[in-house]
């Protein structure tokens, strides 16, 4: 795995901070909302509220960060913009890569006193 062996001068090799900037990204639950729904097709902003039940300003911040990483494009629409995943079989890929992972751990990861559940209270 090229993330692993790059090496670099930094305190991280240099793919582990790419790595962890994209992890980063996929950090938030209405982050990851939005992309699974995106998996199904192109978005507006008003079709993402509606069908996720989220505010349009949670959203509009959500897909600028996600366009920021790469992970959506969008497009004119008349007066709106088209949201769509910029490369949707490889995040397909990992969400049900991170599914296999989080069945085989027993979502052990919601107990991680670090990054779960009980340290943000939910």
């Amino acid at each position: 795995m090229a993330m692993i062996t790059a090496e670099s001068d930094g305190d991280a090799p240099g793919g582990l901070e790419a790595a962890a900037c994209l992890f980063r990204g996929f950090g938030d639950a209405s982050r990851l909302l939005i992309l699974q729904h995106l998996a199904l097709g192109e978005h507006r902003v008003v079709d993402l509220t509606e069908h996720l039940g989220l505010a349009q300003s949670t959203v509009s911040k959500h897909l600028a960060c996600l366009r920021d990483c790469g992970l959506v494009t969008s497009r004119p629409e008349g007066r709106s913009s088209m949201f769509r995943l910029t490369h949707p079989e490889a995040l397909t890929d990992l969400l049900a890569a991170a599914e296999r992972l989080l069945a085989l751990t027993g979502d052990a990861v919601t107990l991680c006193p670090t990054t779960g559940s009980a340290r943000t209270g939910r």
